[in-house]
């Protein structure tokens, strides 16, 4: 009994919060989940996440429901490092109802800088990403380079997109 007292009482705060401590909240989730990454902890890691949550990654087959990203994600994690994203700068927009934000930040990661964005929701008195876009940052000076680095992939993938395929 004691407990759920104490998760009502969370979530009535929680709801209450100014928007500067709700930003406050979700910008330490958001640094929990990387850190999780960093440090494998896949269960950790997890539980951020919505039950539906959807992580999108940096190539274009990578729209993962969360059932697959878990599929993709456990070998990384079982060899003790799946990723390591440290947070460089990061924005964090309220919704009018209290429990909607979404976010960008700019990323250190292994691939160099990275854009991360995505929509959290307020669950149970705990801030969990429901939808997160990862991105290479590319600067403009290099985008002809790399578009020429993945045109064969592209034509055939936008092939096998297109309505009728």
């Amino acid at each position: 009994m004691k407990k759920i007292l104490s998760l009502l009482i969370l979530l009535a705060l929680s709801q209450n919060m100014p928007a500067q401590g709700k930003k406050e909240a979700i910008n330490t989730q958001l640094d929990a989940w990387h850190q999780a990454a960093a440090d494998a902890d896949f269960d950790t890691y997890f539980d951020l996440m919505t039950k539906d949550g959807v992580f999108i990654g940096t190539d274009a087959t990578e729209n993962w429901q969360l059932d697959e990203f878990k599929a993709y994600a456990k070998p990384h994690f079982d060899k003790g490092k799946a990723w390591s994203f440290t947070a460089l700068e990061r924005n964090i927009y309220m919704g009018g109802d209290g429990k909607t934000a979404w976010f960008d930040e700019l990323l250190d990661t292994q691939m160099g800088i990275c854009r991360g964005s995505g929509v959290v929701l307020l669950k149970n008195g705990t801030w969990k990403i429901a939808h997160y876009v990862l991105s290479i940052a590319v600067p403009n000076e290099n985008v002809d380079e790399l578009v020429r680095i993945k045109k064969d992939f592209d034509s055939k993938f936008i092939e096998k997109l297109k309505p009728g395929k």
